[in-house]
């Protein structure tokens, strides 16, 4: 039973960590519409993941590099931007340069 736990825990965790690093990304009005809950930390070193924002779609192709769209039907992922950490799945810093984004690294 714990393995079948396990497994179960890791699928989803890993088919959320891959809806995550889409790169294609849609800004929605509302909480309920959105895939996934980001909060904005002033902070390097409390992000999960480091972002930059592409200037073409093209160039958003690894984790981090963000390609923000003006239509839903352009997007990978849909997105809700909280007020409060709390309401977040998880935290972003915004970076200056390309090299730096990606997944905080342990």
């Amino acid at each position: 039973m714990k393995w079948i736990s396990l497994c179960l825990i890791l699928f989803i965790v890993a088919g959320f960590a891959s809806t995550v690093a889409a790169q294609k990304v849609y800004v929605t009005k509302y909480k309920s519409e959105a895939d996934v809950v980001f909060w904005v930390t002033k902070y390097q070193s409390e992000a999960d993941l480091k972002v930059f924002i592409a200037e073409y779609p093209s160039e958003a192709r690894k984790p981090g590099i963000w390609y923000f769209t003006k239509y839903v039907s352009e997007a990978d992922i849909k997105i809700w931007f909280a007020k409060y950490e709390s309401e977040a799945n998880w935290t972003i810093y915004y970076v200056k340069y390309k090299s730096e984004a990606g997944w905080k690294k342990k």
